[in-house]
């Protein structure tokens, strides 16, 4: 990693003094790692085949996701003519919790549910798949909640030899009713007091789409379309939704590459927010 970040300082003077476009990185590599890049104004960015969103400056902002591949592909085109740039991408290990023995109905939910569930999944997707231009997500990230870390990214549980959807977000442990304020700036995309398995469940969309989602909320505080800044109170820590606790699932998306949240916010001190 060491010579990697070596390397992404080096690589502008090195495109530049060939005629190519000059690309800035700042992130890491890995697996849940969420990337900021800085090249020309003008210049099209497309990481693997998707095209990306740039500011009139040439911000732009991709993520990978939890199980991303070990390679990304990011191809810089300027007057038509394409720079292709490989990219490895480090593995993490996850935490995986074995669970045997246990009843049919704590593994999976009752099939009656499967309509409510599909349709409440489609509104999931939608929120995470918003492309607009605001640029909140260049802002620097505040912790949603105060407490103890008791989730963490990535991990994931297998229940009677059937692997479990991952844990995408991070949990803060609170009371019910304790505050969640905005990371940073946003527009709130969706806000649903009950779905299934999030319970209160609220979206921002940051911008160059990165949303953050906050799960298992008691209540919500804000409305769809509505702007917040940062700080602002946006909801109320609850354990709705399929919990054994009340927490805070906070995931940050970038699309449908689901990305760690805590390499946005500084490091926990003594298990508590600053």
């Amino acid at each position: 990693m060491k010579h990697l970040r070596l390397l992404l300082l080096l690589w502008p003077s090195l495109l530049a003094a060939q005629g190519m476009p000059a690309v800035e990185l700042r992130g890491a590599f890995v697996q849940g790692g969420l990337l900021f890049g800085q090249t020309q104004p003008g210049v099209e960015v497309r990481v693997d085949e998707r095209r990306v969103r740039t500011t009139a400056d040439g911000r732009f902002v991709f993520g990978l996701d939890r199980d991303a591949p070990e390679e990304v592909t990011l191809t810089l085109t300027q007057n038509g003519v394409p720079q292709v740039l490989r990219y490895p991408v480090a593995n993490r290990e996850y935490a995986i919790q074995r669970l045997n023995g246990l009843p049919p109905k704590q593994v999976n939910p009752d099939p009656a549910m499967d309509a409510r569930i599909a349709r409440e999944a489609a509104s999931n997707r939608a929120a995470r798949a918003r492309d607009t231009d605001a640029e909140y997500i260049f802002q620097r990230f505040i912790w949603p909640a105060k407490g103890p870390i008791t989730g963490v990214f990535g991990s994931q549980r297998v229940l009677n030899g059937e692997p479990k959807q991952p844990h995408y977000g991070v949990d803060v442990a609170g009371p019910v009713g304790a505050p969640v304020v905005a990371p940073a700036d946003g527009i709130v995309s969706l806000a649903e007091d009950d779905l299934f398995f999030s319970g209160g469940t609220l979206y921002l969309d940051h911008g160059h789409g990165v949303s953050s989602a906050f799960l298992h909320l008691s209540k919500i505080l804000v409305k769809p379309g509505q702007t917040v800044k940062q700080g602002e109170k946006i909801a109320l820590i609850g354990k709705t939704g399929r919990v054994t606790g009340a927490h805070l699932d906070w995931r940050v998306n970038w699309f449908e590459s689901r990305v760690d949240a805590t390499q946005l916010v500084p490091a926990i001190q003594n298990n508590r927010t600053p």
